[in-house]
């Protein structure tokens, strides 16, 4: 119970700064917003069209939000796409991209 109460904290925090990258590279308030909702719904929605197990099972694991949310599961670890903490380090890889994206364009835009 610990992880997944510690782990949701973890995954609100990535999911911002998740977005902060994104609202620094596009600028623009409205578009930041679409482009982060299309991230994070759109890799479930593909992997319920996918298909074969095996592909759906991938996109599970990509996914920012299905494998950062894997950190709340209490039962049936063995089930999952991804184990928990490893599905929370995709969701950082997933933040650190977009920072680094976000903060590069930003300095050349700005300098």
């Amino acid at each position: 119970m610990l992880r997944a109460a510690v782990g949701s904290v973890l995954y609100l925090a990535l999911i911002a700064l998740l977005s902060l990258g994104v609202a620094a590279a596009v600028r623009e308030g409205a578009a930041a917003i679409g482009i982060i909702l299309g991230l994070l719904y759109l890799f479930p929605i593909l992997g319920q069209v996918a298909g074969s197990a095996t592909s759906q099972r991938h996109l599970e694991q990509l996914a920012p939000m299905t494998a950062g949310l894997a950190i709340q599961a209490t039962t049936g670890l063995h089930s999952l796409p991804i184990s928990p903490w490893a599905g929370i380090g995709v969701l950082a890889g997933w933040a650190v991209a977009a920072l680094l994206a976000g903060g590069i364009l930003l300095r050349l835009r700005d300098a």
